[in-house]
């Protein structure tokens, strides 16, 4: 079961413009609300929403420089984050290996003839 903390991370990660926020910031370091936007088709407004998520599940901190706020990445909590999603996938792939196993057991079972009991003898 999730905890919240799960849940700010699952949703931070799983908007395709935060992902990119992310990918900015990790390539090009430090940056501001207003720089961000400018390489996003979405409003300035909207990249300071996206970054609030992405603080509120710690993968980004603030840096106040002057009147400009400066996001960066965390990478301790990136790499955790990465650690829980691997975490998650693999216990995923495990599941759908048994599902797998379970469906081509079913599948042989209606394709082999039927055997014949010690009562048909």
């Amino acid at each position: 079961m999730s905890t919240p903390v799960d849940d700010d991370l699952w949703s931070a990660v799983g908007d395709p413009t935060r992902r990119r926020m992310l990918d900015l910031l990790l390539t090009g370091g430090a940056r501001t609300a207003t720089t961000l936007s400018e390489q996003l088709p979405v409003t300035r407004q909207a990249v300071a929403k996206h970054l609030g998520v992405l603080q509120r599940a710690g993968l980004v901190h603030v840096t106040p420089s002057g009147r400009e706020r400066r996001y960066e990445v965390d990478e301790a909590q990136l790499a955790r984050a990465t650690a829980q999603l691997a975490s998650v996938g693999a216990s995923w792939d495990a599941r759908l290996r048994r599902i797998k196993r379970i469906a081509e057991a079913i599948e042989r079972e209606r394709h082999e003839p039927p055997q014949a009991s010690a009562q048909d003898t």
